[in-house]
């Protein structure tokens, strides 16, 4: 039975126009950007659910804020507004301001990661996995085995698997492993939760073994909430409270702010180490700004304050999971395979199932990503071969994900119910000609991060 769309708790203020082109235009954009949606121009885009990064809608005081912003270069007002925010919900004792996630993941890995070290996590998502690996880093994700079985409904797919984890730090040596992580929700596998439960165990393994334990906060907030539905003892906490938990087992966290702060730009990276926090600082002056706007403008310090609030709303947190259960459960109506159960920020579409004659080399989530957008208009991204198979240094053999997912992230307080069941209703036509659909092939594609700018063509 399709959960009940939970009302909006809001209204509508300010409106932006969309508007379907002909399927013979979609047809000509998808060759003019190469068959890749990151490629395409956003007026042709009717429903745009490539990311949830930086794409939701800000609020009244959020907007307000923006006037408020101290565009001092050194100690603004902006800044110190921020760090009081960031002070009272994530407990570190520093941090700085990053102009979104990655810089404060490439700043962590300059200062931490050496040529041929490891970074043990759950699963890393694409920018911290590229990252670490543009220091020579290896990234090793270990999350559970459930979180590989898209039908298994275990409520924290999320999970590190402690045991691998225990097993991995004895195989390469503490030496070989400056930082581990988590990240939160888990991303890669289809925005899947962490428990309280896994996060202390966590902690506790990379303590005693003296590894700084850095969490990838991104979705903090929605894995805070999916705590307070889904955990025993957890259920009479706020999610301030919650998170203040999580914050506490930890090193260090990075953070982009343009999902659950709700902000268009900014990112944050905070930590307890002082002589760390000095070297962070020294590597963000050479590469993003001062350390008091960190490559923002004040007006974004302000509206990130007001953000990190606002994400920590249960009534918004309550609505934000209950559109993604709402399509997820329409596509499953329709016979579309997604990951069980719902993530915090998007629907995961199990591509492999949709279209299982085209093999993973030959990008199955891609072909689906681009269909999408042929019959509705509809950009999604695909995570599977496209993202995540890389050629490993050592062996020289390819390592594809064990998944073929098409992620379909809906931004926050954007869009409405018609425009979801749009998506589901596209998405069941798909399906209805799958077998016709072919596979792609690459026809540019760089070495690192080459989702974002590769290019194909049909088989």
């Amino acid at each position: 039975m399709t959960p009940t769309y939970p009302p909006e708790p809001f209204r509508i203020k300010v409106t932006e126009p969309i508007r379907l082109i002909p399927r013979e235009a979609r047809e000509a954009a998808l060759k003019e950007a190469g068959y890749n949606l990151f490629l395409m121009k956003a007026e042709d885009i009717f429903i745009d659910l490539l990311t949830d990064s930086g794409t939701g809608a800000m609020s009244q005081e959020q907007w307000a804020a923006l006037m408020r912003g101290d565009e001092s270069y050194a100690g603004a007002r902006s800044f110190h507004r921020l760090k009081s925010a960031v002070d009272d919900i994530f407990g570190f004792k520093h941090f700085v301001p990053t102009h979104q996630g990655r810089a404060a993941e490439n700043i962590l890995a300059a200062c931490l990661v050496k040529p041929g070290q490891y970074v043990p996590s759950n699963m890393h998502f694409d920018t911290t996995d590229a990252n670490i690996r543009a220091r020579g880093g290896r990234p090793v994700n270990l999350v559970i085995d459930e979180a590989h079985d898209p039908g298994n409904r275990h409520p924290f797919k999320g999970n590190m698997d402690i045991a691998k984890l225990r097993a991995f730090i004895e195989k390469v040596g503490v030496k070989n492993i400056p930082l581990g992580m988590v990240t939160v929700t888990n991303n890669a596998g289809g925005g899947q939760p962490v428990s309280m439960e896994n996060l202390k165990a966590i902690a506790k393994v990379y303590r005693e073994y003296g590894i700084p334990f850095f969490i990838d906060a991104a979705r903090y907030a929605e894995n805070c909430y999916f705590i307070k539905q889904r955990e025993p003892g957890y259920e009479n906490k706020s999610v301030k409270e919650i998170a203040r938990e999580m914050f506490a087992l930890a090193d260090g966290m990075c953070m982009s702010a343009k999902k659950d702060a709700i902000v268009n730009i900014g990112g944050l990276l905070c930590v307890n180490d002082e002589t760390l926090f000095q070297n962070v600082k020294n590597e963000l002056i050479l590469r993003e700004g001062f350390p008091t706007y960190g490559g923002l403008a004040g007006r974004d310090l302000d509206a990130m304050a007001v953000g990190l609030y606002e994400g920590l709303d249960e009534d918004y947190l309550a609505y934000r999971l209950g559109q993604t259960a709402y399509l997820a459960s329409r596509l499953t109506e329709a016979g579309i395979p997604t990951i069980q159960p719902a993530g915090g920020h998007g629907v995961y579409v199990n591509a492999g199932a949709v279209f299982p004659h085209i093999p993973n080399y030959e990008f199955p989530a891609q072909a689906l990503a681009v269909e999408l957008y042929r019959e509705g208009g509809i950009r999604g991204v695909e995570i599977g071969s496209v993202m995540f198979a890389y050629l490993d240094p050592e062996t020289n053999e390819w390592h594809y994900p064990k998944l073929e997912l098409l992620r379909l992230a809906i931004p926050r307080r954007t869009y409405t119910q018609s425009h979801l069941d749009y998506v589901a209703d596209t998405l069941a036509k798909i399906k209805s000609r799958a077998a016709s659909v072919r596979g792609y092939k690459f026809t540019y594609a760089p070495e690192l991060l080459r989702h974002f700018t590769a290019r194909f063509e049909p088989l």
